[in-house]
């Protein structure tokens, strides 16, 4: 099994993914258990002087004025972890349990958050035993980190609260960790604290959302590319030096992928046929520009990601020359803003896809095509309500476009008065990056079916190896009417599993 090693310097994008979905398991370098140990002297020797220190000798948040005395300290971090374990609302994936707790974990082993060396080695171990805390949709304001989230997978550090087993099954805590001869954590000064602070959630999201649209932005590019052959457009409008006039990078590139999956087409070129059109429309004559803006969106957001991943996020924090100093670096604002970036564009994205579904199946637009790519039209109905879906998709992904950053909530009597809603951000562009998919699927589905129904024209090698390999994955190409559900899940699951871009690129080869 894949093992990632966690040192002091952060983690990369690739071991998130490896962890939260790929089950890698987890060792401490030597490196950061030294730099917890001595951050931990730090932390004891503050511990023991007089003088308050927040986190370390007082209560938290509003509650900071209070000095606390040694004899409750450690009842002071069970009860910030047993309180801030505060979430409702459905049960958050596994994957995005895992990917939290992991990136708290390489903001501990960084040796700045003051948390001994066995806290850290435990938390590696719930991970490494597939043991999943239960945590909950709503909670996380996404500053101070994500504070309910981050709480229930303490909890069960603790022993306590709810988990998933390896075998799905969720069960109290403290068995499972019994089970697998997992000693419970006994937390002492600071340790819940640093366990809590974290942009971790809404971190680990962003990571695989940029996973999943990188495949997904290829994809688009694939099925623009066979719209705009079904439709026999032009590909005139991807030369190289049209795009090199406006060097945007990711428009470059979409313009390359669409030129290379219609290669030796035979199907474009023909507008100037028997209705003669001078510019085709612009949902298929500016694909690159629409799905190149959004990789260069794409491109913000992993740089910032990058950042955050290198980044130790409490408060407060333990420093290289012994000072443990108080700072705002868990405020979620950087990560939350690509998080709502991303859902701008994926909704544009899904947009013009409609766009080129509508037209495939618009016999007044299709140029020659029949209506809905109907085997019999009126007696059938063909693609017709497979376009609605397509259209209630997209109205969804214009109502999550809207920002969730810019809706700051007070909390905490005031204390944290402005606050990002990070996690809100990561959780309505997991729902988006679902329905982009979709959407996808769908412009998929469509546009095999129309180039199938151009008889006498030979489509690109690339597009013949799209429609060889979504008919034997289960998609079924034109005929009459039948129960159209299964075929619309096959296609999404073609495109969500990456095998659309996999039988193009055994073609082109590596699409960029």
């Amino acid at each position: 099994m894949h093992t990632v090693v966690v040192g002091t310097s952060g983690v990369t994008a690739s071991d998130v993914l490896a962890v939260a979905r790929g089950g890698a398991r987890i060792e401490l370098s030597a490196e950061a258990v030294a730099a917890l140990a001595a951050a931990r002297e730090i932390v004891d020797a503050l511990a023991a002087k007089p003088d308050p220190v927040y986190g370390v000798s007082t209560g938290f948040g509003a509650l900071a004025t209070r000095h606390i005395s040694p004899e409750l300290r450690a009842q002071l971090q069970r009860n910030i972890v047993r309180s801030h374990a505060a979430g409702m609302g459905p049960r958050v994936e596994r994957e995005v349990v895992r990917a939290l707790m992991f990136l708290r974990l390489k903001t501990v082993c960084s040796g700045h958050t003051g948390v001994r060396p066995e806290v850290a080695q435990t938390m590696a171990d719930v991970l490494n035993a597939g043991i999943t805390p239960v945590v909950h949709e709503y909670g996380s304001l996404g500053c101070s980190g994500d504070l309910a989230p981050l709480s229930h997978c303490a909890l069960a550090l603790m022993g306590e609260g709810d988990a998933e087993g390896p075998d799905g099954v969720v069960r109290p805590a403290g068995e499972l960790l019994a089970e697998h001869g997992i000693q419970p954590v006994e937390l002492r000064e600071k340790e819940g604290l640093a366990l809590l602070n974290g942009t971790d959630g809404m971190l680990g999201m962003l990571v695989m959302a940029l996973a999943d649209l990188d495949t997904l932005y290829k994809s688009a590019d694939v099925t623009a590319a066979l719209s705009l052959e079904a439709l026999l457009g032009t590909d005139k409008v991807l030369a190289p030096e049209l795009h090199a006039i406006r060097p945007h990078p990711g428009q470059g590139a979409s313009a390359a992928n669409m030129s290379a999956v219609l290669q030796g087409s035979g199907l474009t070129g023909h507008h100037q046929d028997d209705a003669p059109r001078v510019q085709d429309a612009y949902s298929v004559r500016c694909a690159p520009q629409v799905a190149g803006a959004g990789r260069d969106t794409l491109a913000h957001a992993r740089l910032v990601a990058e950042r955050e991943l290198a980044a130790a996020v409490d408060n407060p924090v333990v420093l290289p020359d012994g000072r443990v100093e108080s700072n705002g670096n868990f405020h979620g604002a950087p990560v939350a803003y690509v998080l709502d970036f991303l859902a701008i564009a994926a909704a544009d994205l899904g947009s013009i896809a409609e766009r080129r579904t509508d037209r495939l199946l618009d016999k007044n637009r299709s140029h020659g095509l029949p209506p809905f790519l109907a085997d019999d039209a009126g007696v059938d109905s063909g693609l017709m309500i497979a376009q609605y879906t397509q259209a209630a998709l997209v109205s969804e992904m214009k109502r999550l476009a809207v920002p969730a950053s810019a809706d700051s909530i007070p909390s905490s009597a005031m204390q944290e008065d402005h606050v990002s809603m990070g996690w809100s951000a990561a959780r309505k562009l997991r729902t988006a990056v679902d329905n982009l998919t979709r959407i996808i699927a769908i412009e998929l589905y469509a546009a095999t079916r129309a180039v199938e129904l151009r008889e006498g024209l030979t489509p690109a090698p690339a597009t013949r190896a799209v429609i060889e390999a979504v008919r034997a994955a289960g998609v079924q190409g034109p005929g009459p009417d039948r129960f159209l559900a299964p075929d619309l899940a096959a296609a999404d699951a073609f495109v969500r599993g990456g095998d659309l871009v996999a039988a193009v690129e055994k073609v082109t080869g590596p699409l960029q």
